[in-house]
């Protein structure tokens, strides 16, 4: 159905355009990072059109393919073009999925300060399955692991936790020494709560700093 020279399509007016390019122009209109799927964009066209069309604009370079039916749009700088910020896509992909997804111990020792040793590959922990994801140039891993190694989220208590976990007992108390003197009291606060879950090595450990 049209009206003078606009499309109705579920309960809105577009423009008679191609279906790329209102992807395209809804993708441009949406903030940095934003995961674009078929099952969120119903309102431009039916699912089965959306990813043929999504998966064109990917190959002709348009759109990034992140995974498996998971779109983002290339960032334009001054340099060119690129993906998107890391940060930035691993916090729409939490909300996405509704996982949790954190630094890997590698990656929490190194900032904070416990190791030198840069990650050859970005490796990030998740409640979710194991995936591989493409971010531009960038492979990142995504680990399932258990509850414990997921505690307090983007926060420096919970960093520790996976830092201790990667380095193992033997590097406890080093360990200690330099990030206790960094987390606030909040943190300790959680550090303390948390006890309750990690391994009974950690614990112990820790509980003879903080308490």
């Amino acid at each position: 159905m049209t009206k003078n020279n606009f499309v109705i399509d579920s309960h809105e007016y577009y423009p008679k355009r191609g279906l790329p390019k209102r992807i395209m122009e809804y993708a441009e209109s949406l903030p940095e990072a934003t995961p674009l799927r078929a099952i969120a964009m119903t309102h431009l066209g039916n699912r089965k059109a959306l990813h043929k069309a999504l998966s064109r604009l990917a190959r002709s370079g348009k759109l990034l393919r992140i995974f498996h039916g998971v779109y983002m749009r290339s960032i334009e700088t001054r340099f060119g073009t690129c993906g998107p910020s890391i940060g930035k896509a691993i916090i729409a992909l939490e909300k996405t999925w509704n996982e949790t997804i954190v630094l890997s111990g590698g990656s929490a020792a190194n900032r904070l300060g416990l190791t030198t040793q840069n990650p050859v590959r970005m490796v990030f922990l998740t409640s979710g399955p194991n995936r591989l994801l493409h971010v531009g140039a960038q492979a990142l891993v995504l680990r399932h692991a258990p509850s414990w190694k997921l505690v307090a989220p983007n926060r420096k208590s919970g960093d520790l936790i996976r830092a201790l976990a990667w380095l193992g007992p033997e590097e406890v108390e080093y360990c200690l020494d330099i990030a206790i003197p960094q987390l606030s009291d909040d943190e300790l606060k959680e550090l303390a709560v948390v006890r309750l879950v990690i391994p009974r090595w950690m614990a112990e450990a820790i509980t003879a700093r903080i308490s």
